[in-house]
């Protein structure tokens, strides 16, 4: 079972992961296990196709990935963060998306991030697509999260600002 937990939240091309990725780089003893990667290995078991091609092409295949994550959540409201939580040591969570998998983890005494980002930068980064679905808008009134940051600006802003969280991370957890 994970031990120490972090999450981050927010909309499609916000930046989750590569907040993941800059947070990896200095916190060593964690690693990323993504609630979307779960969904992402059953949709290629069901489908036959990779996972690389699912995450190279993620677009073509976001509507069904969706209904795929609410598909089980509806048979076991539990069961991506089950997949996720099972795992040992300190995790990452970069794509937590609904109240219950953030209510989940918030009992797990995880550190919860919110990255937000303008529609206009995150189309940049992307074809935004579901832009009305509940995993995109449910946590969107949400406003006890630990920390919150923003990725409108330039990648090393968005870095400086994620690392600034680091100490307030190694804090929360002792």
């Amino acid at each position: 079972m994970a031990e120490k937990i972090i999450i981050l939240s927010g909309k499609q091309y916000s930046g989750k992961d590569t907040a993941a990725k800059i947070l990896l780089e200095e916190l060593k003893d964690f690693k990323r296990i993504g609630l979307g990667d779960a969904i992402k290995i059953e949709y290629s078991e069901n489908t036959g196709l990779s996972v690389e091609e699912i995450e190279k092409n993620k677009h073509l295949y976001r509507p069904d990935l969706i209904a795929l994550g609410n598909k089980r959540r509806a048979q076991d409201s539990d069961y991506w963060i089950k997949k996720v939580i099972a795992q040992s040591g300190n995790i990452i969570v970069p794509d937590v998306r609904v109240k219950r998998e953030l209510e989940f983890f918030k009992a797990e005494n995880a550190f919860r991030i919110r990255v937000e980002s303008d529609a206009e930068k995150r189309a940049l980064r992307g074809t935004l697509t579901s832009a009305d679905d509940p995993t995109e808008t449910a946590l969107d009134d949400v406003t006890d999260w630990n920390a919150v940051i923003y990725n409108n600006s330039t990648y090393e802003d968005f870095k400086n600002e994620t690392l600034a969280l680091v100490s307030q991370i190694r804090n929360f957890f002792q």
